[in-house]
């Protein structure tokens, strides 16, 4: 078989992909669906719903975990104002329709985190998660169009959306009937932090992209540190809980994430 170089200005090198290293994203996204599966039901945390913050600011209760979700719309707005006037370019229209539907997940994530927060509960909680599951969904969508344009990525943004809610609907029949099982929901939110070094890899993504996506990826699972140990850290610092600096982090590894892309943009522009 005769492989064929990249030369199509998303990557940073036009190393042939060896067909071997094509099928590697597929083999471990098997891997990763046997293991939910073979795990078995994944539930809440009985006492998820217990946050430490109990702030309150002009009337809000819980007002840090409720107010620290703006840095999300901030980011979504940034990222929508900066990747709106290239979406048809050729460095970002294979690659726009999963990041346009990040950053509507990233933007309706404050409402939704807003709303779950000021009166935690699972009655709520499928408002917070269908965000961040919409997010998880067109962030894979993203960068799988931008390393391999062939994907039919609308299509696909459209499809993983459906899965985004099948798999917070699922949650919410498995709750109500005592046995909630969390793996749909679960799926995309591990996905992208494998299978995105490995696109990215693969197909010689740039290297500053590279370095921003990891830099958000080693942010992300110290947010969610920080969301374990949310009553530990509000004891320790005492002005802030761990769920709040959770999405302080998070906010912080949304806008690498945005910062790679844009920056990607701007060199190319740059190049013309």
């Amino acid at each position: 078989m005769q492989t064929t170089f990249r030369m199509d200005g998303l990557t940073g090198s036009a190393r042939p992909v060896k067909p071997w290293m094509k099928v590697t994203p597929a083999i471990v996204t098997i891997g990763i669906i046997a293991a939910f599966a073979v795990h078995g039901r994944i539930a809440q945390p009985a006492n998820y719903n217990d946050f430490a913050d109990h702030s309150a600011l002009l009337g809000i209760p819980h007002a840090g975990d409720v107010l620290s979700n703006i840095g999300f719309a901030l980011v979504a707005i940034w990222g929508w104002l900066t990747l709106w006037p290239h979406r048809n370019s050729d460095q970002l229209r294979a690659g726009w329709p999963g990041y346009r539907l990040f950053l509507i997940g990233l933007f309706l994530t404050v409402f939704g985190s807003a709303f779950f927060h000021l009166a935690p509960g699972n009655g709520r909680l499928t408002w917070d998660m269908l965000p961040i599951a919409l997010a998880g969904a067109g962030l894979l969508v993203g960068v799988r169009g931008d390393t391999q344009r062939g994907s039919n990525t609308n299509i696909e943004a459209i499809g993983l959306a459906l899965f985004a809610a099948a798999g917070v609907v699922w949650w919410v029949y498995t709750d109500r009937h005592g046995a909630g099982d969390l793996r749909p929901y679960l799926l995309l939110q591990v996905l992208p932090l494998v299978l995105i070094p490995l696109w990215q890899s693969i197909h010689r993504a740039p290297r500053t992209e590279r370095i921003a996506f990891a830099a958000a990826m080693g942010l992300y699972v110290l947010a969610k540190l920080a969301e374990v140990l949310d009553h530990q850290i509000a004891n320790t610092l005492g002005f802030v809980s761990g769920h709040t600096l959770k999405h302080l982090i998070a906010t912080a590894a949304t806008a690498a994430i945005v910062w790679g892309v844009t920056r990607r943009l701007s060199k190319a522009e740059r190049s013309l």
